[in-house]
């Protein structure tokens, strides 16, 4: 018969072995699951967007990701960042459209791959066309622009003291912005893009009057040969005191004021307006849009010329007249292109 130790250590070690199995297959089970939760690609159902602000914890942004439908187990993203904690997670938005397992995202998190909104902003448009190209990138609402816009001139103390606004400074170009970005980041980068062309072209610190021109300039030609002869026309009239009776400076008082109804009429060239420069002689109070650099270098460098009038050709370019007769038998050929059509 076995003694009552024999069968103590035989008890001893049939319990060791079991707990070892059970341990094993915790253990197995545990690996299953962590490679299931990890390895295993998801396809996202479309486009995901997911935005992970600044200071969010890893908890955070694993719940972010798992209720996004974009990895399999948010516990599992966690154990896995914590064995790579040399790699830190970056803020940002991100896109996840295509099949990819929590290592790739991991990945991408890790890199900063994030996502970044395109806004084109095409030379001449105002601070109001901005705001909405703004709002249709999906990064905010226009008016949250336009609260900085006519307010954050701070931007533009030093080249524009007397500006209200940061009309005339937007400078037209194409941005990459992150909904991470507020709007005082987005409107400085665009300043900080003016600075950087008035530089260049060496516009002066008190840039104001020079841009005023410059975003009339823009206004009225889309032609760059043009726009030196555009400049000319509205010094020399300056010079002789006459009005600039620039249309579209009439067209901006009528935005400022919610006015414009998309076409000028002759009745609105009487339109109570600091801005009407067929009522107000001189430039008017600021920019009407903001012009870019051709413009720029014309407002700078006008043609020498005795041109005090110009008007369309009804092709596209202009005809330049020095007097006023002139000027009206330049008007009378575009009434008779633009009847023929």
């Amino acid at each position: 018969m076995a003694s009552d130790g024999q069968r103590f250590r035989h008890l001893n070690y049939s319990n060791l072995r079991t707990f070892f199995l059970l341990l094993l297959l915790a253990v197995l089970g545990i690996g299953g699951w962590l490679a299931w939760a990890i390895w295993s690609p998801i396809t996202p159902g479309g486009q995901k967007f997911v935005l992970l602000r600044p200071g969010y914890s890893t908890r955070r942004i694993a719940a972010e990701l798992k209720s996004s439908g974009v990895i399999r187990n948010a516990n599992a993203f966690i154990l896995w960042h914590y064995l790579h904690r040399k790699r830190s997670l970056k803020a940002g938005e991100y896109l996840f459209e295509k099949r990819a397992n929590a290592l790739d995202v991991h990945d991408r998190l890790a890199r900063g791959d994030i996502y970044v909104h395109t806004v084109v902003i095409p030379e001449g448009f105002t601070m109001f066309d901005v705001a909405k190209a703004i709002q249709d990138a999906g990064l905010g609402t226009s008016q949250e622009f336009l609260q900085v816009a006519t307010s954050d001139t701070a931007l533009i103390a030093d080249i524009a003291p007397e500006a209200k606004t940061l009309e005339g400074y937007l400078f037209p170009n194409t941005y990459e912005f992150t909904r991470t970005q507020n709007m005082e980041e987005m409107a400085a980068a665009m300043v900080k893009q003016f600075r950087q062309v008035a530089r260049e072209i060496g516009l002066s610190s008190d840039a104001q009057k020079t841009v005023t021109m410059a975003s009339i300039i823009e206004k009225e030609t889309a032609i760059p040969d043009e726009r030196p002869l555009v400049a000319s026309v509205y010094y020399n009239r300056l010079a002789n005191n006459i009005a600039l009776q620039a249309d579209p400076s009439v067209i901006y008082g009528e935005l400022l004021q919610g006015a414009y109804g998309g076409a000028l009429h002759h009745e609105d060239l009487q339109f109570h307006s600091t801005y009407n420069t067929y009522l107000h002689s001189g430039l008017p109070p600021g920019p009407i849009g903001n012009p870019g650099r051709s413009s720029l270098e014309a407002a700078l460098h006008p043609a020498t010329t005795s041109y005090s009038y110009f008007v369309s050709d009804g092709n596209g370019h202009h005809n330049f007249a020095h007097s006023l007769e002139e000027h009206n038998r330049n008007v009378a050929v575009l009434r008779r292109v633009t009847q023929g059509r």
